[in-house]
């Protein structure tokens, strides 16, 4: 049984010429149906506006706008509709000086929330620090040592929180909170970095002797 052979080619080049004559009759048939488009020319006008001068007589002639009048309300004051003095009301006659610098920026203290790595230069130290009290317990217990604390020192030299690193007596009256309350009331020169005061916590013993 023999086998044809087609070329390719041979079948190309016999849709070629029906491909184009197709082609062809779509340009024409779209050219006609498609709609002509005029582009006209854009017409630029150009207007002079002259200034013109008024004459004063015609100047006069124009009236001003009428101003409008204003109501007047009539504000009656009634000093005391009873005829009786009211003893209650405090008349302030001046007011006191502020001490309150508009120009200082003002920190909320949030006790804890400093950090406990702040770098300083100057340390802080206590310029007002009252003794702790010795609880009757601990006096008659004969009971000596230190409470170490680590206290948090705002900027303004106040304490903020204090944590107990090493107890000597715990409990309601031991000496752990005596040793709290009384640093509670202490005052601090802050710790200062490049002049300046930072917050910061710091670690020292407060000492219980009975001599």
């Amino acid at each position: 049984m023999n086998k044809q052979i087609f070329d390719w080619k041979d079948i190309a080049e016999s849709y070629y010429d029906k491909s184009v004559s197709l082609a062809i009759l779509i340009l024409l048939f779209a050219f006609i149906v498609s709609p002509k488009v005029e582009v006209k020319p854009y017409d630029r006008t150009i207007k002079i506006i002259d200034a013109i001068d008024i004459p004063p007589e015609i100047k006069e002639r124009i009236k001003p706008p009428e101003e409008t009048v204003k109501p007047v309300v009539e504000i009656v004051i009634v000093e005391d509709l009873d005829g009786e003095e009211d003893d209650d009301i405090e008349i302030i006659e001046t007011i006191g000086v502020t001490s309150l610098d508009p120009y200082k920026e003002i920190q909320e203290k949030i006790f804890g929330s400093t950090d406990k790595f702040a770098i300083y230069e100057d340390e802080p130290f206590p310029i007002r620090n009252p003794a702790p009290e010795y609880s009757v317990f601990a006096k008659n217990a004969g009971i000596e040592g230190d409470v170490i604390l680590q206290v948090e020192v705002f900027t303004d030299g106040s304490v903020g929180a204090i944590e107990i690193l090493k107890s000597l007596m715990s409990g309601p009256g031991g000496l752990d909170e005596a040793a709290k309350k009384a640093v509670r009331t202490w005052e601090f020169s802050p710790a200062k970095s490049g002049g300046k005061p930072v917050a910061c916590w710091v670690v020292f013993p407060v000492s219980f002797s009975l001599q």
